[in-house]
């Protein structure tokens, strides 16, 4: 960790070699192990890179969905704050296997057929849509964060409302809620298993398949708590590297 903090770009980097290379490696090692592992380690490989497909498409458009709830919390017109209170209250006081049995359910009634939504694509959406219910609190957070001074001084320079968000409030309240929101992204790798519920085959849906045709559920779970642990082990660490970058000149 003191290495991370010392060389955060070399640890931002490595991270993402590293999971790169897991992901694609994954498979080798596994295949050496003795059954049930080794003969689904193929299996296993492909359904930890769904699992980072699923976080990462979820993860990012949660970013944006965070971003601008908690910017619509923070309006001036009611309306877009009641919408995005009800948002921010619904999805919080409901499970997560609710919303996406609810996405994969009654969504696509209400698609056309030439529309309809695959499995992962309708996990990808009910993940998008909870941790960015999350995210909003943690965005508004970092914003209310910013000294209103500063903005008032931006302002006062002739800045635009928004050339004052962007370079002055913007960059300090990501830095405020970012490590709120590496908390939820490692929340979310967890959170994605739940996928399984509507045949996603991801890591998750993939040990219980090997353990339902090996009735060897304590390897097989073992293995996959161990990808989980690396998996979360990587997107911390790539976090952690990306806080201390953007935490250039605060005192510590």
């Amino acid at each position: 960790m003191n290495w991370t903090k010392q060389h955060p770009a070399w640890a931002m980097f490595a991270a993402m070699i590293g999971l790169l290379v897991f992901l694609w490696g994954l498979a080798i090692p596994l295949s050496l192990a003795p059954a049930p592992i080794g003969p689904a380690a193929q299996q296993f490989a492909e359904g930890a890179r769904v699992t980072v497909l699923l976080t990462l498409i979820s993860g990012t458009v949660g970013v944006v969905l965070g971003v601008l709830a908690g910017l619509g919390k923070l309006s001036s017109f009611r309306l877009i704050r009641w919408v995005c209170d009800f948002y921010v209250w619904l999805i919080r006081g409901t499970p997560l296997l609710l919303q996406i049995l609810f996405v994969w359910l009654a969504v696509p009634q209400f698609l056309p057929d030439s529309m309809q939504l695959s499995d992962f694509s309708c996990a990808a959406i009910a993940l998008a849509l909870n941790i960015g219910a999350y995210n909003t609190e943690c965005v508004r957070a970092g914003i209310l964060a910013v000294p209103q001074g500063q903005v008032e001084a931006a302002r006062a320079l002739g800045l635009s409302p928004f050339q004052c968000f962007m370079d002055i409030v913007l960059p300090q309240s990501m830095r405020v809620a970012l490590p709120a929101l590496a908390n939820n992204l490692a929340s979310l790798v967890k959170d994605s298993s739940l996928a399984y519920a509507i045949s996603v085959v991801e890591l998750t849906m993939v040990g219980y398949r090997v353990q339902a045709e090996s009735y060897q559920p304590i390897p097989v779970f073992v293995t996959v708590a161990v990808i989980y642990l690396i998996l979360t082990t990587a997107f911390t660490t790539l976090t952690a590297a990306l806080e201390t970058q953007l935490d250039v000149g605060r005192k510590r």
